[in-house]
């Protein structure tokens, strides 16, 4: 179960734990209920995931592929090295906003 806090003009979703097959659906139905309870940016906060495996690239696809047709962004925050590098080298930080870890 993902912490969901809502600020101002944005929702933040931090999933706490790896982003993988195992908790995916969980996670899935988590950012879900972030979209459709609020209007602003959707952010993903990875602090504390190690690990981000193929379905939990998909889940993040999907819902910003959500957001972007209702003209809304997406926003990945604290992502690990490894994690960035995942993302940089599928090039998601071209279709949405990653910012590493410090």
């Amino acid at each position: 179960m993902s912490e969901i806090v809502n600020e101002a003009d944005q929702t933040i979703v931090r999933p706490g734990t790896d982003v993988v097959a195992s908790m995916a659906e969980a996670f899935k139905d988590d950012l879900l209920s972030a979209i459709n309870s609020s209007d602003g940016i959707i952010v993903i906060d990875l602090e504390g995931v190690e690990m981000v495996d193929s379905v939990g690239i998909g889940v993040i696809i999907a819902s910003h592929n959500t957001l972007n047709q209702a003209d809304r962004k997406l926003k990945v925050i604290n992502v690990t090295k490894d994690v960035y590098g995942l993302f940089t080298t599928m090039r998601l930080n071209r279709r949405f906003t990653v910012e590493g870890v410090g």
